[in-house]
């Protein structure tokens, strides 16, 4: 067993054995939040020590300025001595990385009777038109459920089933996640293993109508996730396994489109409806302490910066304790946050450095000018221009304020402190009576000198001005929604980069909104001031306003292990009349294997390797100390389904690393294949005493093809005793799609091989192979 895997089990027991005594079984009710201070600083999972484990999180940020946690039905709180379940739990923090329980959204006492007794899954949170919808997947009914509530921890009324008994899309009815389009029309995005599909909501949002269109296919491909961002519809999705413990190859993808409907398209141009296995890696093991890192949602703090909000598996502790009437151990899969960047059009995590298992510097959760008005005061806000501003409170929201004035002459509340020049501001607004207008302020200096975005009810529109001395640079006016409610709270953000400003109106904050414009302001106008709210009449309210500096984008991607320099006594072009004495076969000379025309060819067996069947023929030769990457470039010659040829780093039947272009029977389609690049290992279980089980997990890499240009660079983890790799593929040869990180104890040396199998019908022709020295580093990248 390597070093990092020792597990903590015997101590998390005698903790929960004592708490349990403490608590009897019960736990304490939900408390109010507590503002803390905002943390510099934050490690992951952000959960520690408030539950053991929130698989398939989602996020909001409260009305009342708080941000809000969901997760999928489990045993949350075993270190406190509970054996049970809580049904979709929920979290609340004042800085997104520290978190307190707030409750669950079903008891077993109040669960609805339709669900027939299910356990509920991957729960999606949205706010609109005054209320908070919670979508959440029915697995026993194989269908999707929404709860209403006034307010984000409830109490919550259930709206029943979201779709129809066909519900038109091929395969498992569940991770579903809602998403608003520009012009107010609401989606609803579903599927699981192996299709993702979406359809339209009807206008109350608890029922699709209309046409199912599938958007994406692909091996064990589930758990959609929509934002609009820069013109583009981003699809995210997660593939492999979420739940197998230290084997999950759970990783985040995503393709991108002009449509909310598709097509969707990876970072290579290939087709999320192609049958083959897709690109555009946001996020996937590094070989540090994260397994399995999926079921993503996403936030934005308060300066612009977006954060992946997901869940992975601790590689030291992977399994939950059993629970009483489940058969088969639960993941451990705590939530985890990390930066999103963005980067040449596409999302990736930390630059690609994939999930963080130190301290990093914390989401920006405090404006440097602003306030949430929970306190019932304007302390340190000034009033300018007609009517006066006051404070009041509602069950959602907290604290508030209010324009009473009727002038159609502006009114200002403004910060006392400036934000600076190159600022995001954001402010939730409501307009209740027909002709006013209310809007968000930046570089306020006094009432001549300002930018605003006005939601203005008269013109129905988001309007746009920047003043300097006086004089108005030109308005831009952007239609709202037919079916806008202004009564309802409405968030406008602002971002200010230079002189370039964006502007979106949305009502959650979760990058789907309703109307967006972007204009240019005069230098003058893009500098720094106070920021605040401005009204035209009266029925005019304001909250959480507040304006931070804006953040700064990550442009180039962390440093990948290369090659270097080509290590020729490891290597073999294959160029000769047979194989060199450096090769060595377990179980073979494999029938038909032989070298000519500078290839190595190979009919594939009807042969395995894995698990317990151990048949296959494996040809092996030794790999070089250090760290290295070996390459080969395969031709496969396509059989019915069911063959697969590529690379293993081999240490015996069951402990070795595979990449291989894998040929399978397409889900749900008779008669039709589909080809992956599958990156696997297999070895013993760490959470067995002694680690003797063995097991599979395979991760999905980038799109096959006829040609496919094969890699795996090693690293040796001396600190952590392991073997590190991390698999590329490439259908060029020059572009490469890099997955995750598999490691295994180094507790044998391993051998560079190849093998060509599963079923007969196809032959692999290897063209070389090809073993460098790497430019060195951890096989993650980070």
């Amino acid at each position: 067993m390597s070093r990092r895997v020792m597990s903590r089990r015997r101590i998390r027991r005698t903790l929960a054995a004592l708490t349990g005594l403490l608590l009897a079984g019960s736990l304490p009710p939900a408390r109010a939040a507590v503002a803390a201070p905002p943390a510099a600083t934050y490690t992951n999972p952000v959960t520690a020590g408030t539950v053991d484990t929130f698989p398939d999180p989602t996020m909001i940020r409260g009305k009342d300025g708080y941000w809000y946690a969901y997760g999928t039905q489990n045993p949350v709180f075993q270190t406190k001595g509970e054996t049970g379940e809580r049904t979709l739990p929920i979290l609340r923090s004042s800085d997104m990385t520290h978190w307190e329980y707030a409750g669950q959204v079903f008891t077993p006492g109040d669960q609805p009777a339709w669900h027939g007794g299910s356990r509920l899954w991957a729960p999606d949170i949205r706010y609109g038109d005054g209320r908070y919808d919670l979508y959440y997947s029915v697995p026993g009914r194989d269908t999707v459920g929404v709860a209403t509530a006034p307010t984000p921890t409830g109490p919550w009324t259930d709206e029943g089933a979201v779709l129809p008994a066909d519900s038109g899309c091929a395969t498992g009815d569940i991770d579903e996640a809602q998403f608003t389009d520009v012009g107010g029309q609401p989606y609803l995005y579903w599927g699981s293993y192996d299709t993702i599909c979406v359809a339209k909501l009807d206008g109350d949002r608890t029922r699709v109508e209309g046409p199912v269109t599938e958007v994406a296919q692909g091996r064990r491909m589930e758990g959609g996730f929509v934002v609009h961002r820069g013109g583009h519809y981003y699809l995210f999705y997660s593939d492999a396994g979420c739940c197998d413990g230290a084997f999950s190859g759970y990783q985040v993808k995503v393709g991108r489109a002009t449509s909310p409907t598709g097509p969707f398209t990876d970072d290579r141009g290939v087709g999320l409806m192609a049958p083959t296995s897709k690109g555009g890696v946001v996020v996937a093991a590094n070989g540090g302490r994260w397994i399995g890192p999926g079921h993503n949602a996403l936030q934005t703090d308060l300066s612009g910066q977006d954060w992946l909000v997901y869940h992975a598996i601790p590689a030291d502790d992977p399994d939950l304790d059993p629970v009483p009437g489940l058969d088969r151990t639960l993941s451990r899969r705590p939530m985890l946050i990390d930066r999103l960047d963005w980067i040449d059009g596409w999302p990736v995590v930390r630059a690609g450095a994939g999930p963080s298992d130190g301290t990093g510097r914390a989401p920006v959760t405090r404006w440097d000018a602003g306030s949430t008005f929970n306190d019932g005061s304007t302390s340190g806000w000034r009033s300018e221009g007609s009517g006066a501003w006051t404070t009041a409170t509602d069950q959602d929201s907290g604290g508030y304020v209010t324009h009473g004035g009727t002038a159609s002459d502006p009114s200002y509340l403004v910060t006392a402190s400036a934000a600076p020049a190159q600022v995001r501001a954001e402010a939730d607004l409501r307009v209740t009576s027909a002709g006013s207008a209310a809007g968000l302020l930046i570089g306020y200096t006094d009432p001549r000198n300002y930018v605003v975005a006005w939601l203005d009810r008269n013109r129905q529109s988001l309007v746009t001005d920047a003043r300097v001395d006086g004089v108005s640079a030109g308005e831009r006016s952007t239609p709202l929604p037919s079916g806008f409610r202004w009564t309802s709270w409405r968030n406008v953000a602002a971002e200010l980069r230079g002189t370039h400003l964006t502007v979106e109106v949305g009502a959650d904050r979760l990058r789907d909104p309703v109307a967006v414009q972007q204009r240019t302001v005069p230098a003058a106008a893009a500098r720094a001031g106070r920021t605040g709210v401005a009204a035209r009449g009266t029925g005019v309210a304001a909250d959480n306003v507040g304006a931070a500096r804006l953040w700064t984008p990550v442009t180039k991607r962390v440093p990948q292990p290369t090659p270097v320099s080509q290590l020729a006594s490891y290597s073999d072009e294959f160029d000769g009349v047979g194989l060199s004495p450096k090769w060595t076969w377990v179980r073979g000379p494999a029938a038909g294997a032989a070298v000519g025309d500078g290839a190595l060819s190979w009919p594939t067996q009807n042969a395995e390797l894995n698990l317990a069947t151990n048949t296959a023929s494996v040809l092996t030769r030794p790999a070089p100390p250090g760290d290295f990457i070996v390459e080969t470039r395969l031709r496969l010659t396509s059989g019915p389904a069911n063959q697969q040829a590529g690379l293993v780093l081999y240490g015996n039947d069951d402990r070795y690393f595979k990449l291989v272009h894998a040929v399978l029977p397409l889900s749900h389609t008779a008669g039709k294949v589909t080809h992956v690049t599958e990156f696997a290992k297999e070895g013993a279980r760490p959470t067995t005493t002694p680690p003797t089980a063995v097991a599979y997990g395979p991760m999905f890499g980038g799109p096959a093809a006829g040609t496919l240009w094969m890699r795996m660079a090693y690293h040796a983890d001396t600190a952590a005793g392991e073997h590190e790799v991390r698999a590329a593929t490439s259908t060029d040869g020059v572009h490469w799609t890099r997955t995750g990180v598999w490691t295994l104890p180094a507790e044998q040396a391993l051998r560079i091989g190849l093998v060509s199998m599963n079923s007969a019908g196809a032959t692999a022709h290897f063209d070389y192979l090809r073993t460098y020295r790497s430019s060195g580093g951890r096989a993650g990248g980070g």
